[in-house]
């Protein structure tokens, strides 16, 4: 317990110094991720659940909460509440349609449903079809701070994501998180026990969703714009990738997963052009291009090298390593 609460400080003092060291708006963005792909480990990782339609809670939020601040005037407080309450009022109603399947249909059905509300959101005059909503404000944090300062707005987005990663760690620990626990590992027996497990994994269910929408409502906040990338199924596929990266199951482990494909989506350009300066080699321009194909190897060698994950792998090793029980 005492290491963890060390490596929490540790944590903690490098995300307040790192907007002096690096990009704010990059390290905002690498936040609003972990805390979505936070919120989806909370689902697969904890329940057992692999939803293919968290990015209609994602991008869905942000459409809601670029709408209220842009052409309503809505301050942002109110702005961030209601995108994350549209994404947990979605995932309370995808949630009753699809938390009676399991496995590969709890999946699709998921799927088929955030795809619809992607074609919504592509055909609604308000969200600005193929062009999305620009020029979206920051506004200000109950009308004193003024969030277009990025360091400001910094320290909100670690504010937020601090606060939705304490409550899924709470969550966790919590009776309701080993009730989540024991119907992952074995739901007959839950059932057997007395639980009612569909209301248990809905309840997690609009849980995860409501978090992945406050992610999604922060990035709209940050960024200045929301687009259909944001719903779109790829997203939710991007999801599964850094939880997967990071470490299925582990609290630590998304974000880690995040911060390596975010960095590499945003700096591969950087690396194939310095690459190519050194050795000459034309082809390496052209890195920058291929994001797809760089996460995808990312993925096989961890599936292949890390089947726990990059944190999975070290926890699972200090185990082993670590002193024998008395």
């Amino acid at each position: 317990m005492m290491n963890k609460k060390v490596g929490y400080g540790i944590a903690l003092a490098l995300a307040l110094a790192a907007p002096y060291f690096l990009y704010p708006v990059l390290l905002m963005k690498v936040l609003c991720f972990a805390l979505f792909a936070c919120a989806f480990n909370l689902l697969i990782g904890f329940t057992g659940l692999l939803s293919f339609g968290h990015a209609a809670f994602f991008g869905g939020a942000g459409y809601i909460t670029g709408y209220a601040l842009q052409n309503m005037g809505l301050p942002t407080e109110v702005g961030l509440l209601a995108g994350t309450g549209f994404a947990a009022l979605i995932g309370l109603l995808m949630g009753i349609l699809a938390i009676r399947r399991q496995g590969i249909y709890f999946t699709m059905i998921t799927l088929a449903l955030a795809q619809m509300l992607y074609f919504v959101f592509l055909q609604t005059p308000f969200t600005g079809g193929e062009d999305g909503l620009q020029g979206v404000p920051r506004g200000t944090l109950l009308g004193m701070l003024n969030l277009e300062n990025d360091l400001t707005m910094y320290y909100l987005v670690l504010a937020i994501t601090i606060a939705g990663f304490a409550l899924i760690v709470r969550t966790v620990h919590s009776p309701f998180g080993q009730v989540l626990k024991a119907i992952k590992e074995n739901e007959p027996r839950a059932i057997s026990l007395g639980y009612d497990v569909d209301r248990y994994k809905l309840l997690a269910f609009v849980l995860s969703a409501a978090l992945s929408g406050l992610a999604g409502s922060t990035k709209t906040m940050v960024l200045g714009f929301e687009t259909l990338t944001d719903v779109h199924w790829a997203m939710s596929g991007l999801v599964v990738l850094m939880t997967l990266v990071g470490g299925l199951g582990t609290l630590v482990g998304p974000i880690v997963g995040a911060i390596i494909i975010i960095a590499l989506e945003n700096k591969l350009g950087e690396m194939g052009n310095f690459l190519a300066r050194v050795t000459h080699i034309d082809w390496f321009n052209s890195i920058g291009e291929s994001v797809t194909i760089v996460t995808g190897l990312i993925f096989i060698i961890c599936v292949l090298a890390f089947r726990r994950g990059i944190v999975g792998e070290i926890v699972a090793r200090f185990k082993r390593t670590g002193p024998p029980a008395h």
